[in-house]
């Protein structure tokens, strides 16, 4: 491929301490905070689903093409990392390499989480945030351009910028014979997060990386920038990288990738 590629996903679970400081709730332990923050987002959302700034970064999994013949899928730190790491190392990734980044409803949802959780946590990412101060380049071609692509949400794009044809990643997945989500989705998270399966999380969001990495090259064959053979070739090139792993959830993907 021509260019750098990082697609990226984010799982996370709400944030308890910021809804104790934000909802004056202190003195009441983890179990009546959430209580009372589901309530109050029941009665103003009827969904107890927390905004961006309410939510907390517990894994963030990347796939990265990159130079000849490089390709990878991993969970950024390890499971001790703290959260201010975890995003912190994302936008280290975009320092080095200035990739397209790809993802699905990232601008609807990823990426205003990592914006907040980077501000939390005094993180420093001059490449992601511009548009022309450092790079002159970056005028026209930047991360924040809902319409261009060096951030490309899959699903913003594939709807035409129009929310109500969004579709699930999921659903497309399996429409294109790969495997879709695997092991959980995105409303078990935190309850196996409190069961301390954070492992499972890491391997869940690895999973979600790589269907959207497949509808990508899909999305560039359409767009006339892959063609069949090259296609072929990458589609390969993630097949060998999951036939070299000895991880369970790979072994599982693989097995459910169809065509």
């Amino acid at each position: 491929m021509r260019e750098t590629v990082l697609v990226f996903d984010i799982e996370t679970v709400p944030d308890l301490d910021g809804g104790r400081r934000v909802l004056g709730l202190d003195g009441m332990n983890d179990a009546e905070v959430w209580a009372a923050m589901k309530t109050l987002r029941q009665a103003e959302r009827g969904s107890d689903f927390m905004p961006p700034h309410l939510q907390r970064v517990v894994a963030i999994a990347v796939a990265l093409r990159h130079g000849d013949d490089g390709f990878r899928v991993w969970s950024i730190g390890d499971e001790q990392a703290s959260e201010g790491e975890l995003v912190q190392r994302f936008f280290d990734g975009i320092e080095k390499y200035r990739p397209l980044l790809v993802s699905w409803n990232g601008g609807g949802f990823d990426l205003p989480v990592l914006h907040y959780r980077g501000l939390l946590h005094g993180c420093v990412a001059p490449r992601y945030w511009d548009t022309g101060h450092f790079d002159r380049d970056a005028k026209w071609d930047n991360y924040l351009g809902r319409y261009q692509f060096r951030h490309t949400d899959l699903m913003d794009v594939l709807a035409l910028y129009s929310g109500r044809n969004n579709a699930p990643l999921h659903e497309i997945a399996l429409l294109l014979g790969l495997p879709g989500k695997l092991g959980m989705d995105g409303s078990k998270v935190f309850e196996a997060y409190r069961a301390g399966r954070l492992r499972d999380i890491r391997a869940y969001c690895e999973t979600d990386v790589l269907n959207t990495y497949l509808v990508y090259l899909r999305f560039e064959r359409m767009r006339g920038r892959l063609n069949r053979e090259a296609l072929a070739e990458e589609e390969g090139r993630v097949r060998r990288f999951l036939e070299a792993s000895e991880a369970a959830h790979w072994a599982e993907f693989l097995h459910g990738w169809v065509c």
